[in-house]
């Protein structure tokens, strides 16, 4: 895959920008950005080399504008490994935002709970992940990234603080990361579970991997939007992963807020 991040295929807009943070929008979370006070907005396609998604929830642009008075880069929607795609198509984003400057990034992602404490509809903050995909953005190469503190320790302590001010329930926890993109069975949570995983999903560590590679500070949440297989009640359904996120998206906007304002 060619990935053509060149200065000269950008409208000057985005060449100007100079964004402070970027955030990462998972299934169902785009309409985060609708408070982004919107500069432009740019189609993934028209980015060469740069893939798009198949999978309703990912609108598939980048959206340059503010939020709490800080400049902002989305990504409304991702790939995915079960799409068919490569390590390096999944974390393409990711070298897009590097590739313009920006120091702080957010992933967001739609994620089973594999506890029962940690109830669909609230929020889990990535204390640390499990790559369970089988595969890396760094292959090909001695790409030896040191993956101690994978989600900066600074950045969740500010978060932590700021969702107890704003009394938003914020757990803390481990993901699994698979590549899907069937849900897993009650054998595999039970795997999971014993591994140490709070919640599973089918993106998300690709991401943070290819960001601590290229030096990025990363914070990234979950949306817990359905118990695991044999911890709830009926069948897995993405439908319901969707309207969940977009129920829970105002909360975490409101955090997201006071955490840039900050």
């Amino acid at each position: 895959m060619n990935l053509s991040f060149e200065a000269e295929v950008l409208p000057k807009a985005v060449r100007d920008f100079n964004p402070e943070w970027a955030l990462v929008l998972g299934s169902g979370l785009g309409a985060v950005v609708d408070e982004v006070d919107a500069i432009l907005s740019l189609p993934y396609e028209e980015i060469p080399g740069l893939p798009t998604s198949t999978v309703s929830g990912h609108a598939g642009r980048f959206v340059f504008g503010r939020l709490a008075g800080k400049r902002v880069l989305v990504a409304q929607g991702r790939v995915h490994l079960y799409e068919g795609r490569t390590a390096e198509e999944v974390t393409a984003a990711v070298q897009f935002i590097a590739a313009r400057g920006v120091k702080k990034l957010v992933l967001t992602n739609a994620a089973g709970s594999l506890r029962t404490d940690f109830a669909p509809g609230s929020w889990m903050m990535l204390s640390d992940h499990l790559n369970l995909t089988g595969t890396s953005p760094l292959m090909g190469g001695a790409n030896f990234v040191d993956m101690s503190a994978v989600y900066a320790p600074e950045l969740r302590a500010h978060f932590v603080r700021l969702a107890a001010d704003e009394k938003i329930v914020l757990h803390e926890g481990v993901y699994a990361g698979l590549p899907g993109p069937q849900y897993e069975t009650p054998a595999e949570v039970r795997m999971l579970r014993t591994l140490g995983a709070d919640a599973v999903g089918m993106s998300t560590v690709l991401e943070a991997i290819q960001a601590r590679a290229l030096g990025l500070e990363v914070a990234a949440f979950s949306c817990l939007t359905n118990m695991a297989a044999g911890l709830g009640t009926g069948a897995l359904d993405h439908g319901e992963v969707v309207a969940t996120g977009h129920t829970a998206a105002a909360s975490f906007t409101r955090l997201l807020t006071r955490a840039l304002g900050e």
